[in-house]
């Protein structure tokens, strides 16, 4: 590959939510690895978020931040998520990857009001309320990437995760409107529909289901991949940030309300 595109995105900057581990990490070191700075925000201790920003920022020999705002409570944590690319790299986002999210799985009967509130604040709110911060610069500087990192759930169902279903669904329909909202503005917005993607996440869904069936965490994790993607193999964090890259590459500069599945042929079926 020629250092050129290799490193396309010199001088940009890429905001990534839920990027100290699993996808948000992938996407945060592809992104990184083409030569953005990157904000990399996670929940917990900030000290550990730093650590692995400083790690992306020593691989790939760019600048990165460390920010553990809670998506869970409104505009504020957002906006000073937002803020952190000026004070700390020295520009506007550039790159916004709405990646943050959360799952409950539980019956609708059983499901509490806190708990639908919680995946809707993340997995919904917390991706409006970014993109309404960017957007400003990204209109004054003629050009922006939004990718929202939305789900297979996005345009199907499973049962008993009614809330993370509504708020996927919901994301894309945002995307949509952001891209005609954005039109002809030089930013773009879409969405990435991933499959099974092996996550701390994804992970926990099936130690979930090796607790309740007795068999073994192998034997659940290949009957994941059976019941639902016909390639049988996981995506990886790495696959999705390639991805995030091409739509924020010229290449991709007419591309936009668009939603990608990235699901080894799950929606094919």
């Amino acid at each position: 590959m020629a250092a050129s595109v290799a490193r396309s995105l010199v001088g940009k900057t890429a905001l990534v939510t839920g990027s100290s581990s699993g996808i948000g990490l992938g996407i945060a070191s592809v992104l990184a690895s083409k030569g953005a700075n990157v904000v990399v925000h996670g929940v917990g201790a900030l000290d550990e978020i730093d650590r692995v920003a400083r790690t992306i920022a020593q691989q790939h020999e760019v600048k990165c931040v460390a920010s553990n705002a809670d998506l869970l409570k409104g505009e504020e944590p957002v906006k000073a998520m937002v803020d952190l690319s000026h004070s700390a790299l020295g520009g506007p986002v550039d790159i916004l990857v709405n990646n943050a999210g959360i799952q409950h799985v539980c019956p609708v009967e059983d499901f509490t009001l806190e708990a639908w509130e919680r995946i809707m604040a993340v997995n919904l709110t917390a991706a409006f309320l970014a993109s309404r911060a960017v957007l400003p610069a990204m209109r004054e500087n003629k050009w922006g990437r939004i990718v929202n990192i939305a789900s297979v759930h996005g345009v199907v169902a499973s049962a008993n995760k009614s809330a993370y279903v509504a708020a996927k669904h919901g994301l894309i329909g945002f995307t949509k409107a952001l891209a005609l909202e954005t039109a002809n503005s030089g930013v773009t917005a879409n969405a990435i529909k991933p499959g099974w993607v092996l996550t701390p996440l994804v992970e926990a869904q099936i130690q979930a289901r090796a607790a309740t069936s007795g068999r073994s965490f192998e034997e659940e994790k290949d009957d994941m991949l059976r019941e639902k993607q016909p390639q049988r193999q996981f995506a990886t964090p790495e696959d999705l940030g390639e991805l995030t890259a091409f739509l924020c590459s010229q290449a991709a500069a007419n591309m936009t309300g668009e939603s990608i599945a990235m699901d080894g042929g799950w929606t094919a079926q």
